[in-house]
């Protein structure tokens, strides 16, 4: 059963790659647009393509039987169209609910006709890394609603859950909302990253403006759209939460929030 991972030196992908061989499977094909430094493991069977480019995926896809697809709502619909020409069968999707943003990924896949699983995670771990500027230059972030909160998820434990329905047919045509195993705010994370790095970090409440003015040295561009979309007041019911939904799908208990931070510490250190 040849496995195809979309998006394989991407932050999810990559991992998922590490995740099918973890579980024994050695039939992985990984799409990367430059296989020349993909730097993938031995036996990993790597092709060149790029979802934003369809036409450059139908060699990829010959023999291909399941498939993990990164979000690419722009191309999705002729993505799978050559998914489906091909003779893939099952599609494992990163994408979010039919009203999100990325919603219109999540529909393409069931409107395709190939078996689906969809992953809807939470917020990333990863996304406090936006505040490593912040706690360099100062160690003052800077958030528009300091007490809101969620859950987030690691990236490696989406990955997991990914490896684990790409190859378990028990989870065809469902839809998995993905979180961490706690309900965490603001000023929660930035305690547990103090700790972890060992400093004073502090949490401001700030203007829209001037969050935007704080993010853009990380983010660039992108710092309006995450403030106004991502940073919302919003302090969920920890009862409606799926807080157990990696352990319960992949056997393995979730990464928390504290363990992330140690794990990742130097990344917040180096510009």
């Amino acid at each position: 059963m040849t496995v195809l991972v979309t998006g394989a030196t991407a932050n999810i992908g990559r991992k998922v790659v590490d995740h099918l061989l973890a579980a024994g499977h050695a039939d992985i094909r990984a799409l990367t647009t430059n296989p020349r430094r993909a730097a993938l493991p031995e036996g990993v069977t790597v092709v060149e393509g790029y979802l934003r480019r369809p036409e450059t995926l139908p060699a990829a896809f010959a023999g291909v039987d399941r498939m993990y697809l990164a979000p690419t709502p722009d191309t999705v619909g002729e993505v799978l169209a050559l998914a489906k020409a091909a003779g893939i069968e099952h599609v494992v999707d990163l994408s979010g609910e039919p009203d999100s943003w990325w919603g219109t990924v999540c529909t393409a896949v069931e409107d395709s006709g190939l078996a689906w699983t969809h992953l809807w995670p939470a917020d990333f771990m990863e996304n406090t890394l936006t505040w490593s500027h912040q706690i360099r230059a100062s160690g003052v972030i800077r958030e528009p609603h300091p007490d809101s909160a969620s859950a987030p998820i690691a990236m490696d434990d989406i990955a997991a859950v990914a490896a684990t329905a790409l190859l378990d047919d028990s989870h065809r045509d469902r839809a998995y909302p993905l979180a961490g195993p706690e309900v965490l705010a603001r000023t929660d994370l930035a305690r547990h990253l103090a700790t972890a790095l060992g400093r004073e970090i502090t949490v401001e409440r700030a203007s829209r403006a001037d969050t935007v003015a704080a993010l853009t040295p990380t983010m660039g561009d992108n710092a309006s759209w995450y403030v106004d979309n991502v940073l919302t007041d919003y302090r969920p019911d920890p009862a409606t939460l799926p807080v157990t939904s990696v352990p319960d799908i992949t056997g393995r208990p979730a990464t928390t929030f504290a363990d992330w931070a140690r794990t990742n510490a130097a990344r917040f250190t180096v510009a």
